[in-house]
């Protein structure tokens, strides 16, 4: 098992990207169509602003997911803080859906060395639903700790690892690094520092819009 780019989750209709805003940044108001947006906001506050009337304060931890649809604008302000955060891009199963967003907080302390469950289908039991089928989980380890891996029958598992280092098998991987294991046969997760991951379960053979407004790099 080695580290992968993050493109080959792009593979699967699934892109992400570790972003980091300044002070004072205004990223304006834009339209985006057929893509299923989750921010996981992981350093600072920024202000979220949509077309449906929401003016909503995102602090550490909080997650939003917005569900464009045929038509959806937003946009986000960083007024006091800088801003680190992962932004997850995913193909809804059709075009030209209802757009809608949706916010959670989740509690600020969550037990270590667990997953917790982000966003999932419209089916599942997620607060945040994705058009798509792709459950999202995060777990924290504390330096020595360790987690299997979120698997499903059916489904592929792909590992992020926001922030930290861990060793997973024989690969040691760092902020920003991701992998996964085709074949579904995972080792535990192992944590060298205090660790902060994200895990994606996906069916690869499912229908997706390409439709979306933000295109593949």
């Amino acid at each position: 098992m080695t580290p992968t780019p993050f493109g080959l989750i792009e593979v699967v209709y699934v892109m992400a990207n570790l972003a980091s805003l300044d002070v004072g940044t205004v990223v304006s108001m834009r339209e985006h169509q057929n893509d299923e947006i989750l921010s996981c906001m992981w350093r600072g506050a920024m202000v979220h602003e949509d077309s449906e009337g929401h003016r909503v304060p995102v602090s550490p931890g909080g997650l939003t997911i917005i569900n464009a649809g045929k038509s959806f604008w937003h946009e986000e302000l960083t007024p006091s803080v800088p801003v680190e955060m992962l932004q997850i891009l995913i193909r809804p199963h059709e075009a030209d859906l209802p757009g809608e967003a949706r916010f959670y907080d989740p509690p600020s302390r969550l037990p270590e060395s667990q997953w917790h469950l982000i966003a999932g289908p419209e089916a599942s039991d997620a607060l945040l639903k994705i058009r798509q089928l792709v459950i999202v989980s995060d777990a924290q380890l504390m330096e020595g700790g360790a987690a299997s891996v979120p698997a499903a029958e059916g489904m592929t598992s792909l590992l992020y690892v926001m922030d930290g280092a861990i060793r997973v098998g024989d690969a040691r991987l760092g902020k920003g690094d991701t992998v996964t294991d085709l074949d579904g046969t995972w080792p535990v997760v192992h944590a060298e520092s205090a660790a902060t991951l994200v895990a994606f379960v996906v069916v690869r053979s499912a229908p997706a819009s390409t439709a979306g407004t933000i295109r593949r790099r």
